[in-house]
């Protein structure tokens, strides 16, 4: 006996399968017990486990409440600032500036236009050898279909 859908034991629809006794669906279903409640197991086990890290309190920069000078120009960061200043992390550039009403020395992730250029022109570059292939694909494309036409023309010449 075939049946659609998983009714027994329990009453509930677990999914759509074919199933041909009773017995596999009985152990179907004591599978899938077993695979939630080690779910369950496992994500209480995860929401209840102390939390390691020191919460930093989260400080707003001067620049952004704040008139500020460019102390230093925008510059690339070396590997020990890469890894370690968090304002390296996002640009791979950084620059020193002066908050005027505090008075504080920051730095502050920027945008070089060295990289911003060198982007460009891999977009550009990028842009280029796309129109390249996409005309070479028209062109080949045009030329089968030229001979599929040149084809037709003369096998309905030969018919007559």
């Amino acid at each position: 006996m075939h049946s659609f859908g998983v009714w027994c034991l329990s009453g509930e629809y677990t999914g759509v399968v074919l199933l041909a006794d009773n017995a596999l669906c009985s152990a179907l279903l004591q599978n899938l017990t077993v695979i939630t409640v080690s779910f369950r197991v496992f994500g209480a086990a995860l929401l209840s486990e102390e939390k390691t890290t020191v919460a930093r309190p989260v400080t707003t920069p001067c620049w952004q409440m704040e008139e500020f000078v460019v102390a230093v120009e925008c510059s690339q960061c070396n590997a020990f600032q890469s890894k370690s200043w968090a304002a390296c992390t996002q640009t791979g550039y950084v620059e020193r500036i002066n908050c005027t009403k505090s008075n504080k020395d920051e730095y502050k992730s920027c945008r070089s236009t060295l990289m911003e250029e060198h982007l460009f022109w891999k977009f550009e570059g990028a842009m280029l050898g796309l129109t390249i292939l996409f005309a070479l694909v028209v062109v080949a494309r045009q030329r089968s279909l030229d001979r599929l036409a040149s084809e037709k023309v003369r096998r309905q010449i030969e018919s007559i």
